[in-house]
């Protein structure tokens, strides 16, 4: 008899590749912890405000004029940010196999380099205010994004993307 190759799947290395659903999955997850994090931590009192923080950076002061419908921008720009960011992960994963094969390690890292490119790139370039943050404030920042924002993108696209070899 002939003896069929098998391919091991677990709930970590499923076997076909969904695209959609790692990008969906850890971009909603880390968007939605990360907002709740950053409500939490500034503006427990006027949640509005940290959408429409976010909404300052195209709109500028004018987002606190705004109500309701800037802190609607601000929510759907910090959905497309968060979206745009594991897609990042999982395009970049389709090319280096240690992304997916070292989920955790590769998550961390991707939480630094997102806070890195917001901080240093977008925020710098956008409309939003630019206050100064204590030290402790932004190493706290730094920390979340580890667990808040590249962890559960990369956890997502490990769970959903077929690893490289796998397919």
């Amino acid at each position: 008899m002939a003896e069929v190759a098998r391919i091991e799947t677990t709930a970590f290395s499923p076997v076909r590749d969904k695209p959609l659903l790692a990008i969906g999955a850890g971009g909603l997850i880390a968007g939605t912890l990360d907002l709740t994090y950053a409500i939490a931590v500034y503006s427990p009192h006027r949640p509005i405000l940290v959408p429409q923080t976010i909404a300052s950076g195209v709109l500028g002061m004018k987002a606190y004029e705004g109500g309701m419908q800037t802190a609607i921008l601000g929510v759907f720009l910090h959905f497309v940010i968060a979206l745009g960011a594991a897609t990042v992960f999982y395009v970049a994963s389709r090319q280096i196999a240690f992304m997916t094969e070292h989920a955790v390690v590769s998550g961390l890292i991707f939480g630094a380099l997102v806070y890195a490119f917001m901080h240093v790139i977008v925020l710098p370039l956008s409309e939003a205010p630019h206050g100064h943050s204590h030290l402790f404030t932004k190493v706290c920042e730094f920390v979340w994004h580890w667990f808040g924002v590249g962890l559960p993108i990369a956890i997502s696209v490990r769970r959903y993307a077929c690893i490289r070899g796998l397919r």
